[in-house]
């Protein structure tokens, strides 16, 4: 071999052992030490053996983890420690189940996809492209559009309508006769105010001032709202 190629091979093996395990290839040798020993470890084992396959000792436990989310690696707690263990017949029912499952999920796919594309071909049926179909859909979108000015047209005169107006006239008189409730309210607390502490009748004109109560506050009157104001 010549020496330029036995530099690039040298020199892609060193650049392999820095670069370090992938999470894949971590699995692979955690897996190498459960099936070639086929016994059970407590944690603080495997993170002792780990090492000798590659796998650093802090990487271990979650390495580990991820096998037993994915059933590769079983777990159970015996009195007070959890061991773990896999046995290369496990496994092997594990990759079957995995690979039942997606042929049945291949299946539904392909019965789903069958389905989709004979429900294209009915929406097809009578959408072909013909003058009459252009016609149609030209008819169609004018007529979307005047709608649409319509629309428009019709909520400019909103405030005219004469359901509109009537509400509004029933929200006015109920806002009026609570005003005036409440008005009714404050003068009897003034008078009884004034009833119960007549000494202290310059400190409340000065309290109702201060609430926006002056002399000239009173019932308020409601005029009639002409209907030449709201209808143009």
């Amino acid at each position: 071999m010549p020496e330029k190629e036995r530099s690039y091979l040298a020199l892609n093996l060193e650049f392999s052992k820095k670069r370090g395990l992938s999470l894949e290839e971590k699995r692979e040798k955690m897996l190498q030490i459960f099936y070639e020993s086929q016994d059970f470890f407590l944690l603080k084992e495997l993170e002792k053996s780990g090492p000798k396959k590659g796998v650093i000792t802090q990487s271990v436990k979650d390495v580990v983890q991820s096998l037993v989310d994915d059933d590769l690696v079983s777990k159970d707690k015996i009195g007070t420690s959890v061991y773990f263990w896999s046995l290369p017949s496990c496994a092997g029912n594990q990759l079957r189940n995995v690979y039942r499952k997606l042929e049945s999920d291949v299946r539904s796919s392909k019965k789903r996809f069958q389905e989709l594309v004979e429900q294209c071909d009915s929406l097809k049926k009578g959408r072909e492209e013909s003058d009459e179909r252009e016609k149609a859909l030209a008819e169609l979108k004018a007529i979307e559009q005047k709608y649409t000015e319509l629309k428009a047209e019709m909520e400019q005169y909103a405030d005219n309508d004469p359901a509109a107006f009537e509400a509004m006239k029933q929200a006015i008189e109920v806002a009026h006769s609570a005003a005036n409730r409440w008005t009714d309210n404050i003068f009897t607390l003034r008078q009884w105010c004034s009833n119960n502490f007549p000494q202290a009748k310059e400190q409340l004109e000065n309290l109702y001032k201060e609430a926006g109560i002056t002399d000239d506050f009173d019932y308020l009157e409601m005029s009639p709202v002409p209907l030449s104001s709201v209808v143009d």
